[in-house]
């Protein structure tokens, strides 16, 4: 048979399903080359030690029998939610604080389980151990002088920890006082699980809410603050570059004061008595200024972070990496939220990308604050990963 090669309509085909060429068919581009991973930090210096997890699990198991040995399955489920509430409320609140330099998140959780689990625990077994050196002690000398020491002490152990095996996640006083907040947040909501249980099965729906708006409402952010304190110095201990020795010396100051507001808080119904009236006297005329005066030292820290921030990205605007109104939006809480407002107006809302792209030069500021200090051997690495990294994010953020 004859094959004709002339039009597709005279030609013969092999099957009946056979199909005619008719051309080369459209274009297509070639595949682009592949994107290089963008680079990560090294988590040396910035993690938590792996063996202290199944210490802080067998520990929470050991807290969870003890609950409901003692106060029962359902009192402790009912104090365990009422807890959460405060709970909540700090970690936000704390979490606000350190949003545009946000610690590594093996740090952050390992503070929480120390405060609500390790130093729970540990303050709890001490307190067994007195009993029974100490059988009779005096409401006094148990809440006014030996809470404040030993809780405060086992929740700065946990601060010490993360000084020593985190060194490299801990650049000044406002990160130390995020771990503190953290570590007396935990404490605080194991605490109040504790507290608010034994409200309920001692008097019921109307005992809880007393204790949850003393301890819910009027002092979430008690435990938090205390600790704080023993956070921001070791925070500055780590600004400095001090060593273990120097840096004891130090965190024994920030204790002290954490101690004394503790001691402070716990003193109040010695001062007043047991009534309401006097209590929230003392509170407005003390606890509030307390906290007031707590609330704008961490402004204040939060301005000199961004007055740090500014002048270290400064280094890299005059090598050319930013402009000077980078650097203006990148280190002020006006510039941040300008930023975020343009990069949402860009096409598919760029604002997350932005929201990279602030968070990777705060923490170039950081690693050039390390590097500049000669406290952390691998900041220049540090330098060059976030380099590649913003750049990246920039050419994201512009592209079309």
């Amino acid at each position: 048979m004859t094959h004709d090669t002339g039009s597709p309509h005279e030609q013969s085909f092999a099957t009946a399903l056979a199909q005619p060429a008719y051309g080369a068919g459209a274009a297509i581009a070639p595949a682009p080359a592949a994107t290089a991973t963008l680079p990560v930090q090294s988590r040396q210096g910035r993690r938590a030690w792996v063996w202290l997890w199944p210490v802080l699990g067998l520990l929470a198991l050991a807290l969870i029998a003890y609950f409901v040995t003692f106060l029962g399955p359902a009192a402790s489920v009912v104090g365990l939610v009422a807890a959460l509430i405060p709970y909540a409320v700090v970690i936000a609140t704390v979490v606000l604080i350190d949003r545009w330099e946000p610690e590594p998140k093996g740090l952050v959780f390992f503070a929480l389980a120390w405060g609500g689990v390790g130093s729970i625990a540990f303050t709890l077994l001490f307190d067994l151990a007195l009993t029974i050196v100490l059988p009779s002690r005096g409401d006094f000398l148990t809440s006014v002088i030996q809470a404040p020491l030993v809780e405060e002490g086992f929740k700065g152990i946990g601060l010490l920890l993360v000084f020593w095996m985190g060194r490299r996640a801990l650049d000044g006083p406002v990160d130390g006082v995020v771990y503190g907040a953290m570590i007396g947040a935990g404490f605080a909501f194991t605490e109040n699980i504790q507290y608010f249980a034994i409200s309920t099965i001692e008097g019921g729906a109307g005992a809880l809410g007393f204790t949850f708006f003393l301890r819910a409402i009027l002092s979430p952010f008690a435990h938090a603050m205390f600790t704080a304190c023993t956070g921001f110095a070791l925070g500055l201990a780590a600004r400095r570059g001090l060593g273990s020795g120097p840096a004891l010396g130090l965190a024994a100051v920030g204790y002290v004061a954490a101690v004394l507001l503790h001691a402070l808080w716990n003193g109040a119904s010695f001062v007043v008595g047991g009534g309401l009236v006097g209590f929230l006297g003392y509170y407005v005329v003390l606890q509030v200024p307390i906290f007031a005066l707590f609330v704008w030292g961490v402004v204040m820290l939060r301005r000199e972070e961004a007055r740090l921030t500014r002048e270290r990205l400064g280094d890299y605007a005059a090598a050319g990496w930013f402009t000077p109104q980078e650097v203006e939006m990148l280190a002020t809480a006006a510039g941040r939220r300008t930023g975020r407002a343009w990069a949402a107006g860009l096409p598919g809302d760029r604002s997350r990308l932005m929201t990279v792209f602030i968070r990777d030069s705060a923490s170039l500021a950081a690693a050039r604050q390390r590097a500049i200090s000669g406290r952390d051997p691998q900041a220049a690495h540090d330098e060059h990963v976030l380099l590649a990294r913003i750049t990246a994010t920039r050419r994201a953020l512009l592209s079309h």
